[in-house]
């Protein structure tokens, strides 16, 4: 499978299925025999549980997994580091601890907060700094319901305003019976500039592991190959 050494999964909000679909992606590479370890630069919510990366362990099977920063308020990371009294760490050294895993591995997943514009840092980095940084891929993952193609369109116009390569488009919770809205939408962002990468089913991560990894493949069947 031709894909970057390094792939930043960003969303067109929060709650689009960022996680479930890095999982979908850390499964499928390690199913074709690569090493993976995915990074989350800042945790937020753990005060309530939330790890993305545990999840994502726990659905991809025997991935590497690291996280930059843990809040504990699930806020955005710079109101909930104001919250927990914890500076954030810089982009920079985001980068460097991704070039750490990167020399040990195949492919590192990194997994943002919110939007690609939310910053992740004290001095106002964002994802999209630190794939500048890094000179790495984006996939950009996005909800099918109304309101998808304005918040994907922008996002594509960010990530192209600064030059920034997007492997394509996944829509993060497809519906188990779509409607007309939904496949509508579906057509067009079919339909962009950008590859479209696949859809995967609302709830997946209710499935099995099992499940998860077997099915992943046919979810992104529009990876490059």
């Amino acid at each position: 499978m031709n894909l970057p050494g390094i792939i930043l999964i960003t969303g067109t909000d929060t709650g689009v299925g960022k996680t479930i679909t890095t999982a979908a992606l850390a499964a499928v590479l390690h199913g074709t025999g690569r090493s993976v370890a995915v990074y989350k630069p800042c945790q937020s919510g753990a005060a309530a549980g939330d790890s993305d990366a545990a999840e994502i362990v726990r659905l991809a099977g025997a991935v590497t997994a690291a996280t930059g920063v843990v809040l504990q308020e699930p806020l955005a990371p710079v109101a909930a580091a104001a919250v927990d009294g914890t500076p954030l760490p810089s982009v920079a050294a985001h980068a460097e601890k991704i070039g750490e895993l990167a020399a040990s591995h195949d492919h590192i997943l990194v997994e943002g907060a919110g939007g690609l514009l939310v910053e992740l840092a004290s001095d106002g980095g964002t994802l999209a700094d630190l794939g500048s940084l890094l000179a790495a891929a984006f996939v950009l993952v996005a909800k099918p319901a109304l309101g998808t193609l304005n918040h994907t369109a922008l996002t594509l116009e960010a990530l192209a305003a600064r030059e920034l390569h997007v492997l394509g488009v996944v829509l993060g919770s497809w519906p188990r019976n779509p409607d007309f809205l939904h496949d509508s939408n579906r057509q067009v962002l079919a339909s962009l500039r950008v590859p479209f990468l696949g859809a995967l089913p609302e709830q997946a991560s209710e499935l099995s592991p099992a499940d998860f990894r077997a099915g992943a493949a046919a979810w992104l069947n529009g990876l490059p190959a």
